[in-house]
């Protein structure tokens, strides 16, 4: 795909079109971007403007005064917004003292009057063009790069989705986006009624092969389009446990409206684990492993999705990203050697051998707190809300306790991590026939491999997908993989880790 500038026209009929048109855009800007607005005055520029600010503000009352005088008004928003209009611009030159460039780097420009900045707008913008339709309203057109008019095109389908089953006056507003290609947007019915949850997870194209003619997601099996989280989503709610009602759903398009499960996380207001409410998850989840799930569930549009196994060359996959990123990275850019990579597999072989006569069961994967909803109004398995399970498969039900106690973003004091075992493991001895001693051996093997893949998967946001901001878990993911090492099961890995200097400056982390 080139960046060579597409287009696309709109008509809009009222005002009410025009604003609603700037809330959706202020789903679509992402910093970096520019929106030159052009068109002559009275063209409804400053109404789109309003409208897209005051939604990234989520607030119908944000003061957004003229800029005609200021030249500029800068909002502190979701990511920092300058708002320009260039009317009094006298020299193109001038942009640069009212911080232009700057804006550019930091956040996103809104631009009136584009005209008057010369040469000084960058290349790669949005051009929006208003003009006045004789048979009434404004007729626009909307010129981008590709990349760009492919995320307008998109919140406009997401809205003829919503207009089909509904919706059609709902409001919407940014929720968030995650580490993966997901969005998330809130939808406030007209009605008034309860709020929803718009999921936004278009099909994803397979990558490059890089075993076996598979691409990364293949083999350690992400879910690559909506129908996974459908299925384990009617698995779950037909077991009694609060996962999200799907109340409208396009499937092919990745378009799901889902239940709003509430705002309250694991965490108290400073992000730090609220003992009860990680205890109540953890009996959540000794109950889900008390449950059969079948492998292969019907899906309400038709067909079957199969639950994957968590096998052998997915959790090899996933603790090469150790060898692959981290020591690397560690190392100042020297690879590890063949002789190392060879042993680090023959390890992992070994121990992935002594999981053979672990209890399996739903695994769903990424069990900790930015995915658990706390319902406290609720009772029992009921007030903890589950919502991300799209990639769960079949394997050691260790690895969701090793997800929830020794959670990736947020550090759980080991006095909390300790009660919270015995917690789990007291609910499990009531059933018969669990091993506890194997539950445990597994559990310290799924600590190590979950440890392995997110110590490699930090340095590989910050160095190919320039996500930095993960690097600031290090510490606490390292600590996690020397809890893992006090088993002894895990003194092989412990010592090849030592041999290449993984682990060994690291401290404990602190509470954050």
């Amino acid at each position: 795909m080139t960046d060579t500038p597409s287009s696309l026209s709109l008509h809009l009929a009222t005002e009410a079109d025009t604003i609603r048109l700037g809330e959706e855009l202020a789903l679509v800007v992402k910093s970096g971007d520019c929106v030159a607005l052009w068109g002559n005055l009275g063209a409804g520029k400053s109404t789109l403007a309003r409208a897209l600010l005051r939604a990234m503000a989520d607030d119908d009352y944000l003061e957004v005064p003229s800029s005609t005088f200021t030249l500029v008004q800068n909002y502190d928003l979701r990511f920092p917004v300058a708002h320009f209009d260039l009317y009094r611009l006298s020299d193109p030159a001038e942009l640069e003292e009212i911080g232009f460039a700057d804006a550019l780097d930091n956040g996103v420009c809104l631009v009136e009057w584009p005209d008057k900045a010369g040469t000084s707008l960058p290349e790669a913008r949005m051009d929006i063009t208003f003009g006045f339709d004789p048979a009434g309203g404004r007729q626009i057109t909307i010129q981008a790069t590709p990349t760009q008019l492919a995320r307008i095109k998109r919140v406009l389908a997401i809205r003829r989705f919503l207009d089909a089953h509904g919706y059609a006056d709902a409001r919407r507003r940014h929720l968030t986006g995650d580490a993966s290609t997901r969005a998330y947007e809130y939808i406030y019915p007209e009605d008034g009624s309860a709020r929803r949850i718009l999921m936004d997870s278009p099909r994803q194209p397979d990558g490059p092969p890089i075993r076996d003619g598979k691409p990364y997601s293949q083999i350690v099996h992400l879910a690559e389009d909506v129908y996974p989280f459908v299925a384990i989503d009617l698995a779950l709610r037909d077991r009694g446990f609060a996962a999200p009602q799907i109340y409208e759903s396009d499937c092919e398009s990745g378009l799901l409206l889902i239940e709003d499960l509430g705002p309250d996380t694991l965490l108290d207001g400073d992000g730090k684990p609220i003992e009860e409410r990680y205890r109540e998850a953890v009996a959540c989840l000794a109950a889900l492993h008390a449950v059969a799930f079948d492998r292969d569930i019907r899906l309400p549009t038709g067909g079957v999705h199969h639950v994957p196994d968590y096998d052998r060359t997915a959790m090899k996959m996933e603790a090469e990203l150790l060898i692959d990123w981290h020591l690397p990275w560690k190392r100042n850019g020297t690879p590890a050697t063949d002789a190392e990579r060879a042993e680090f597999l023959a390890i992992w072989d070994g121990l992935i051998d002594q999981l053979a006569t672990a209890e399996k069961t739903l695994v769903l994967r990424d069990f900790h707190s930015p995915n658990i909803i706390w319902r406290g109004e609720q009772q029992g398995i009921q007030r903890i809300g589950l919502i991300d399970f799209q990639d769960a498969m079949i394997g050691p039900s260790a690895y969701d306790l090793v997800s929830i106690v020794q959670d990736a973003r947020v550090t759980v004091e080991r006095n909390i991590v300790d009660q919270l075992m015995a917690d789990y493991l007291d609910l499990r001895r009531r059933e018969p026939g669990f091993d506890e001693t194997d539950f445990l051996k597994a559990w310290a093997i799924m600590s190590a491999q979950r440890a392995c893949k997110l110590n490699g998967l930090w340095v590989r946001l910050m160095k190919r997908d320039h996500k930095p901001g993960y690097m600031k878990h290090m510490d606490r993911t390292l600590w996690h993989l020397s809890v893992a090492f006090e088993h002894e099961a895990l003194t092989p890995l412990r010592d090849w880790c030592t041999r290449v200097g993984i682990g060994k400056t690291e401290s404990r982390p602190q509470a954050r």
